[in-house]
């Protein structure tokens, strides 16, 4: 067991602090950065480092070296959140220069996320709804379909999902309130008649229970006290219900994780308005705003090129190339 955290020790407590609330200020969560910072301040209160000048790039890389990555992508985050402290504290002239020297290590092509079908998403609902009460979790079941059904078809994040109260569902307009999302802004998120009609029938079983569905009241949460975590979330996820799935995964396919229904939401739509002659480019921004990202760049990211959207791109450009030849010839 971890010990208790009881705040930042090391010569960089102050620096550390400061330089979160002005990010925090910001509209920056930094929940990572924060624990990566922790582990950092710790490293060096073990080490009986007691002032900042003995903080060098040796000392750094040690730090590095005692915290081992799987991939190079975790071992560049983690230097990148060592390296922004670090170079902020050299820019408000606390340090002469930064001590941070090590290089990100080279990335290989990242393997392409898991992309669930509408088949594999109503076999995962299905397996859910399946699942039995204990006693620690009463409507295991129908929590996590519930729980599920919203992650697959509005493509929310767990935590978004996890913190979700019955005051932020608006049955009557069929909107959900997202409050506390990742970049610290609220966003009103609508849902269709299905979905309306999942989350009545989930809280009329609430209600027969005697929960309280109102105000601050969790929507999931096991004691009526505080939400469902997101480790169980991912937990049963990976634990209980993807074994039972059995689900392909192509070559070169990274997953499947829960974070791939939000990825797979975003495929779909981008196929969806394809296939109904929509430009893409000319929505991305609704769909960034939906998703709620900061920009229309963070939602490309999960835009993954799959051979339906091949076909589908192939599709659009050969309704209109006989035009564009046409005007040429003309």
């Amino acid at each position: 067991m971890s010990a208790r955290w009881t705040g930042y020790r090391s010569p960089l407590a102050p620096h550390i602090e400061q330089y979160l609330r002005i990010k925090r200020a910001m509209g920056c969560k930094f929940a990572n950065e924060d624990r990566q910072l922790r582990v950092l301040d710790r490293f060096l209160e073990e080490r009986g480092i007691d002032r900042i000048e003995v903080i060098d790039a040796a000392c750094i890389q040690a730090f590095l070296a005692s915290r081992p990555r799987g991939t190079p992508r975790s071992y560049n985050t983690l230097l990148c959140d060592v390296r922004r402290l670090f170079d902020w504290m050299a820019g408000q002239g606390t340090l002469s220069v930064s001590p941070v020297q090590a290089k990100a290590r080279p990335e290989t092509a990242r393997r392409l996320p898991f992309l669930f079908s509408p088949e594999a998403i109503g076999q995962l609902l299905a397996r859910s709804r399946a699942l039995s009460d204990n006693a620690r979790a009463p409507l295991r079941g129908a929590t996590y379909e519930m729980i599920f059904a919203l992650l697959a078809g509005l493509g929310l994040r767990v935590g978004e999902v996890a913190r979700l109260q019955w005051g932020d569902v608006d049955l009557e307009r069929e909107i959900l309130e997202i409050r506390n999302t990742k970049f610290g802004k609220d966003r009103l998120v609508p849902f269709g008649p299905k979905l309306a009609a999942r989350l009545r029938g989930y809280r009329a079983l609430r209600e027969m229970r005697g929960d309280a569905c109102t105000g601050a009241s969790f929507l999931f949460s096991w004691n009526s006290r505080t939400p469902v975590s997101t480790n169980s979330i991912r937990n049963t996820f990976r634990e209980v219900l993807l074994p039972q799935l059995a689900l392909e995964v192509p070559p070169g396919v990274f997953g499947p994780h829960v974070h791939c229904l939000r990825h797979s939401f975003a495929v779909r739509t981008l196929l969806n308005w394809y296939r109904q002659g929509i430009e893409p480019s000319d929505r991305l921004h609704y769909l960034s705003t939906f998703l709620g990202h900061s920009n229309p760049a963070s939602t490309a990211v999960y835009l993954t090129i799959t051979s339906e959207l091949l076909d589908a791109a192939n599709q659009r450009f050969e309704s209109f190339a006989p035009t564009l030849v046409e005007e040429v010839m003309s």
